[in-house]
């Protein structure tokens, strides 16, 4: 089943769109002097599958319609940053382009999740020249892009391998020690951009 129709041959396009945008953005900053936003930058298009069984799960339709307005995560890029503040500084650039307007936002890293899960989520609206839903010209096409350091990248993988993996023994205590990590590493980020600021204090 082709959930995304015919806007499904869209999407990588609009993904390498932003992308490239987002590598813009950092060649602009590394030219003001000013430090690399990120450390890595990832895209994907959500799988047929997966976004079938999204909708699904949330009792919505299975059309193109439902699968790009209803959701808005067809399209995901991940910036992996080295410190927290540049976390910040991607949200804030984000914010002041023409090319996407910010529609909706979650800052789980000042506001963990309970099990420790900590990341920026934000929510883009992308102009395009292709065809969209809402209108045949200029269709407007969503983004999830999430933000992360290195140290809350490694641990979401961690969590999301223990989560999708069946029968694990003691899964409660994993848990728990999961969230330990996740407090440690919070910790280490901290620690690591408060020694990046006392670096730089003088510049």
């Amino acid at each position: 089943m082709e959930i995304y129709g015919v806007y499904g041959k869209y999407l990588p396009r609009v993904k390498e769109f932003v992308m490239n945008k987002i590598v813009e953005m950092n060649q602009t900053e590394i030219l003001r002097k000013n430090e690399k936003l990120y450390e890595h930058l990832i895209g994907r298009v959500k799988t047929e599958d997966s976004m079938i069984e999204k909708c699904q799960r949330k009792g919505l339709s299975l059309n193109s319609k439902s699968s790009l307005t209803e959701c808005k995560d067809a399209i995901g890029i991940r910036v992996v940053c080295n410190f927290i503040d540049d976390i910040y500084r991607v949200v804030n650039l984000l914010k002041q382009q023409d090319w996407c307007n910010v529609i909706k936002e979650k800052d789980y890293v000042s506001n963990s999740k309970q099990n420790g899960y900590r990341s920026y989520h934000l929510i883009v609206s992308v102009k395009t020249d292709f065809p969209g839903i809402e209108a045949p010209k200029n269709g407007r096409y969503f983004v999830e892009v999430q933000l992360r350091t290195i140290a809350m990248d490694s641990w979401a993988s961690l969590e999301h391998e223990m989560k999708y993996k069946h029968n694990v023994k003691n899964a409660e205590q994993i848990g728990k020690e999961l969230k330990r990590c996740a407090d440690q590493l919070a910790s280490c980020d901290v620690q690591m951009q408060t020694i990046r600021q006392v670096i730089h204090e003088n510049d």
